[in-house]
């Protein structure tokens, strides 16, 4: 069952106008939609019939299984968010995620969604993303976090990568592989959950940003956890 993080940076919605209005101001970077779905989503990922690794989903797809009545109410909830969100002129992405490539740990810093991260832009813009079926995103308080590129080790190993100064030019290639946006979590750290259903909006790496990126991953996924249903824009 969803417990609502007690954590000041995230605000509560109740309803899809509210989510995209509450200002990401005074630290807070994330708002969540809480939300109780009705519909039967783990027959539309059945009835989909998707290979291993991420497929995505088209509108014309959805409409075109043969479900059952919650079947349905589940398509419908899977359209009428990404209407939502295209209303906004945003472009919405659904996916049924049968396992994520893994990177090789042989490199100092992983750079795959299952690392804590923040989502970069080059402009002013968040990310919106719900699970509706499978595990689901997990966060990570950004006072519990440190930056993997300032961790002295692993900075080591990665100037040593690099081949060159601690200057503006390692910068620049921590920048351009991603390393600057993956985070190791604290001694005693504890992520909380995402939820099922919840449509989240949360904050990401900009120039200019008042506050700071929302840290997050993907979840770990085990032998028998069911494909994931995600929609991300």
């Amino acid at each position: 069952m969803f417990s609502f993080p007690d954590y000041f940076r995230i605000k509560r919605a109740s309803s899809f106008d509210e989510l995209v209005s509450i200002p990401f101001e005074g630290g807070v970077n994330a708002a969540c939609w809480t939300r109780t779905l009705h519909g039967d989503f783990a027959e539309v990922a059945r009835l989909l019939a998707l290979g291993p690794g991420i497929n995505t989903i088209e509108d014309e797809q959805l409409r075109g299984i043969k479900a059952g009545d919650a079947g349905r109410l589940a398509i419908e909830v899977l359209l009428e968010d990404q209407r939502l969100l295209r209303e906004m002129d945003l472009a919405p992405v659904l996916d049924c995620i049968n396992g994520y490539l893994r990177e090789s740990e042989d490199g100092p810093v992983a750079t795959d969604v299952y690392s804590f991260h923040a989502d970069s832009a080059t402009e002013q813009m968040d990310t919106y993303l719900c699970t509706y079926l499978g595990p689901s995103s997990e966060g990570l308080r950004n006072e519990d976090a440190l930056r993997k590129v300032d961790i002295p080790e692993t900075r080591a190993q990665l100037l040593a990568l690099y081949g060159g100064a601690d200057d503006a030019g390692f910068e620049e290639f921590l920048n351009e592989n991603c390393f600057d946006l993956h985070y190791a979590p604290v001694v005693g750290a504890t992520p909380y959950s995402f939820g099922l259903y919840n449509l989240w909006r949360i904050g990401v790496e900009y120039s200019g940003n008042p506050v700071p990126p929302c840290i997050h991953r993907a979840p770990e996924t085990r032998p028998g956890d069911p494909p994931r249903l995600l929609l991300l824009s």
